[in-house]
């Protein structure tokens, strides 16, 4: 990455990532280390375990969240932070290992060449070698179909978490942003306000450690509960 980057602030919710926290803030320190403008935030979303001792020991922003606020509350969080400290660029990065730090550059260029206001890591945009579950790949398949419907924009990876965001993203997030399983959800709300978003090909590693928070009995309930949000999303006036 080059040595000169806008203000940025690397977002990173955790909750109960006491296995792989450490490897990924070594990771991000690397980068922290080269680039002066580029900040790491860990939100330890109400952990019951070691995240936010471990965490702690890091030259970051820690947001230490008193309550488990779930995915929506705890990145929201991070954009609130990076609103109110003006922030250029904003960066969703998983505690748990899977994003690769190495398609940061990549994933905010466009916003650095104001070609997109959010960007989004994709796992299927070109062949890669995740591989998930089918019954993952099914879901993500499945919101493909209705956002394409509802947008008639192409997501390859609608649920994908690594995403960057320019300022006016950020403020938009900073004072409204799905509590829920938001990554679906918030590419309607972009949609609607004539925002740009664009999808780059990324490297997913498999996860590090800790447990995803959807799983086999949360999977149905999630898929009908963002399905009813984004038609909600999209059918209700500004």
């Amino acid at each position: 990455m080059s040595n000169s980057l806008p203000k940025t602030l690397i977002i990173v919710p955790a909750y109960n990532e006491e296995d792989s926290i450490a490897s990924t803030l070594t990771t991000l320190m690397r980068i922290r280390e080269k680039i002066s403008t580029v900040d790491v935030c860990v939100i330890n979303d109400g952990s019951k375990d070691r995240t936010v001792e471990i965490a702690s020991q890091f030259d970051i922003v820690l947001l230490d969240l008193p309550q488990n606020l779930g995915i929506g509350g705890a990145v929201q969080t991070g954009y609130k932070y990076a609103d109110k400290h003006g922030y250029d660029i904003a960066i969703q990065f998983d505690a748990d290992g899977q994003h690769n730090a190495d398609d940061l550059r990549e994933l905010i260029q466009p916003i650095i060449n104001n070609e997109a206001d959010m960007v989004i890591g994709s796992r299927f945009l070109e062949k890669t070698q995740y591989k998930g579950s089918s019954a993952r790949r099914l879901g993500i398949y499945y919101f493909y179909l209705i956002l394409k419907f509802l947008t008639g924009q192409r997501f390859t990876d609608p649920t994908s978490g690594f995403r960057a965001k320019n300022a006016k993203v950020i403020k938009l997030f900073a004072e409204n942003y799905p509590k829920d399983y938001p990554e679906p959800e918030v590419l309607i709300l972009l949609h609607k306000k004539g925002l740009r978003i664009k999808e780059i090909t990324a490297h997913m590693n498999a996860r590090q450690g800790g447990v995803s928070s959807i799983n086999s009995w949360k999977s149905i309930y999630y898929m009908a509960k963002v399905t009813l949000s984004i038609v909600m999303q999209k059918i209700i006036k500004e």
